[in-house]
C-alpha cells in the first residue's frame, strides 16, 4: 500500500517541481538543504532567498518584451516595485540590481527613496510613482524630492484636493498622474474603490484643475483592480472601461503618455498552481493597442507596480511541531513552536493560502491534522480553509522532531505582523536569515535579525528590565525565552 507522505504527493501533484525537490526524504527549496539550515539556525526560522527576487523581475520583463514585439507595440515598459510589500533594505538592494523603478505609498517611503538615491542605487532616471492618500508629511516629502531635482517623480492624484496641496509647496513644474476609482467585483461589500477619482469625473477634473495650470503636466493614468490581474470577465471589462477613459483623456491632453496597470500578479500558493503569465500580458498589450488604434491615438507607455510578485516567492517560514493534541475522536492538533497570528498574519486575517510542506520524514506514513499556534487565541490556526485542501503531514512521533515549512511568504507578513515590535501574547519574532548565491552559485547565508528577547519586548512595554533578573535565562531556538531547565513532552 502507498501510505507514505511522498506517495500522497506523487499521486496528487507533479513532483518534484522547479523550486521543490527531495533529497534523502528531506525537502530542498531552490537547492537549499532546509534541514541543514535548521541544524545551523534552529526553528522557528524566517528566511529570504534573494535570487528569487531578481528572477521574477526578469521573468516579467521578458514576458512584456515578448508581448510588445509580438503586437508591434510602440510604447515602452517600466517595471516598478511596490515598496509596501516589503520595505527592507536587502529587498530593495536586490530589486534595484535589475534596472527597475519605485512605487511609494506613504511619507516615510520617500525617506527610503532619498536614502537609496544618496547611495547611488536610485538615479535621476528612476521613476518614483507616488500613490496613496497624501497627508501633510507625504506631500512635503514628495515636494522636497521634486524640488531637489528628481523630475521623474510622478504624483498620482488620489482626490480633487491634492493638486492644490502640491501647488503650495512645489517650487517649479511637476508631473502628475490620475488614479481611476475602479468598480469592485459584485461580491464586495462596496461598489467602488475608496482610492482614486471616478471614471466619469476624470476628464472634467483635468479640464478644470490641470489643463491651465502651468506648473503641472499630466503624464499618467493609473488603473488598478483590487482582486488582481486575472483572466475574468470582470477584469477585462474594467480594463476596457479604463481604456475608454484613456483615449478620451489623451485627445484632451497631449502630454498624457503612460498607463499604469498597477500590480496584482498572483503568486504560487499550492503545488497545483497554474497561471499563464505570458498569455495575460500579451492579451493586455493586445487590447490596449486595439482600443488606441480604433480611436487613432498613440499607445501609452506601460507601467506596472508588482509587489507580491516581486518579493513573495522569496520568503519562507519554518516551524517545529512541538506536540500533538487529540481533542476528540477525529481532530488531531499539531502545535507549532510559534504563532500564525504573529508570523503569518495573512493566513488568519484573510485566509491567505501559502504552500505548506513538511521538511523531513517524507518516507513516513501520513495523517490528517490541524495546525495550531502558541497563542491563547482561537484564531491562531491553519486549516483546510486556508490550505485549499485538508492538511496531511507525516505522522507525529514524539521521539523524532517534525519540521514544516510555509513557502512564498515574502510579501507583507513582516510589516503586517509588526516586525521588531510587540507580538500577540508576547510570542517573539523568529530569527530571520538572508540567503544569497555568489558568482559561482555557492550559497551564502547571514543573520538579518536574531530572535526577539524578553528584554526587547519588556523595553517596548516600558518595564525596567534591571529589576528582578536574578535567574539564568537562555534564548532557545524553539521560539520562547526559557529558564535553563529543558522541558520535553
Amino acid at each position: 500500500m502507498k501510505t507514505k507522505y511522498i506517495d500522497l504527493i506523487d499521486q496528487t501533484f507533479d513532483f518534484p517541481q522547479e523550486e521543490f525537490t527531495l533529497k534523502t526524504n528531506e525537502l530542498n527549496f531552490h537547492g537549499i538543504d532546509l534541514m541543514t539550515l535548521i541544524k545551523e539556525y534552529g526553528a522557528p526560522l524566517k528566511f529570504t532567498y534573494l535570487p528569487k527576487i531578481s528572477n521574477n523581475i526578469n521573468r516579467a520583463k521578458s514576458w512584456f518584451a515578448d508581448a510588445i514585439k509580438e503586437n508591434n507595440y510602440a510604447g515602452s515598459y517600466n517595471y516598478c516595485y511596490c515598496t509596501k510589500s516589503a520595505h527592507f533594505k536587502h529587498i530593495l538592494d536586490e530589486a534595484l540590481k535589475n534596472d527597475i523603478h519605485i512605487e511609494t505609498s506613504s511619507a516615510f517611503d520617500v525617506d527610503i527613496v532619498e536614502n537609496l538615491k544618496a547611495q547611488g542605487k536610485i538615479t535621476e532616471n528612476t521613476y518614483v510613482i507616488s500613490n496613496g492618500f497624501k497627508r501633510n508629511q507625504y506631500v512635503h516629502n514628495l515636494a522636497r524630492l521634486i524640488n531637489n531635482g528628481h523630475e521623474n517623480c510622478i504624483v498620482v492624484l488620489d482626490n480633487f484636493e491634492e493638486i492644490n496641496l502640491f501647488d503650495q509647496v512645489v517650487k517649479g513644474k511637476y508631473n502628475v498622474g490620475i488614479r481611476i476609482a475602479s468598480e469592485e467585483e459584485p461580491k464586495f461589500e462596496f461598489y467602488t474603490s475608496r482610492l482614486g477619482i471616478g471614471y466619469k469625473n476624470i476628464v472634467s477634473f483635468y479640464n478644470n484643475q490641470i489643463k491651465d495650470n502651468s506648473k503641472v503636466t499630466l503624464k499618467m493614468l493609473h488603473f488598478f483592480i483590487n482582486t488582481g490581474i486575472r483572466d475574468t470577465a470582470y477584469y477585462w471589462n474594467e480594463l476596457l472601461k479604463c481604456m475608454k477613459v484613456y483615449v478620451k483623456l489623451k485627445k484632451e491632453c497631449s502630454t498624457l503618455d503612460s498607463l499604469n496597470i498597477g500590480g496584482g500578479f498572483p503568486i504560487k500558493n499550492s503545488l497545483g498552481y497554474e497561471y499563464d503569465y505570458a498569455y495575460m500580458i500579451n492579451e493586455i498589450i493586445c487590447q490596449i493597442k486595439q482600443v488606441c488604434d480604433e480611436h487613432n491615438v498613440a499607445v501609452p507607455n506601460i507601467f506596472t507596480e508588482f509587489g507580491s510578485f516581486t518579493v513573495g516567492e522569496s520568503g519562507g517560514a519554518i516551524y517545529e511541531v512541538l506536540y500533538q493534541k487529540q481533542q476528540n475522536d477525529r481532530e488531531k492538533w499539531n502545535m507549532i513552536n510559534s504563532s500564525f497570528i504573529t508570523t503569518l498574519p495573512d493566513s488568519w486575517a484573510i485566509n491567505k493560502r501559502f504552500i505548506m510542506l513538511p521538511i523531513n520524514r517524507w518516507d513516513k506514513e501520513y495523517e490528517r491534522v490541524l495546525l495550531g499556534g502558541l497563542t491563547c487565541d482561537s484564531d491562531d490556526y491553519y486549516n483546510s480553509e486556508q490550505h485549499m485542501n485538508a492538511i496531511y503531514l507525516p505522522k507525529y512521533d514524539q521521539d523524532i522532531p517534525l519540521y514544516i515549512g510555509f513557502f512564498n511568504t515574502g510579501a507583507y507578513q513582516e510589516t503586517i505582523g509588526g516586525f521588531g515590535g510587540l507580538q500577540h501574547c508576547l510570542i517573539p519574532t523568529p530569527k530571520h536569515i538572508l540567503i544569497d548565491r555568489d558568482g559561482d552559485g555557492k550559497l551564502n547565508t547571514s543573520v538579518f535579525s536574531e530572535q526577539q528577547t524578553s528584554e526587547q519586548l519588556l523595553s517596548i512595554l516600558g518595564y525596567d528590565y534591571g529589576i528582578n533578573t536574578n535567574f539564568s535565562k537562555t534564548n532557545n531556538p524553539n521560539g520562547e525565552d526559557s529558564e535553563t531547565i529543558k522541558l520535553s513532552y
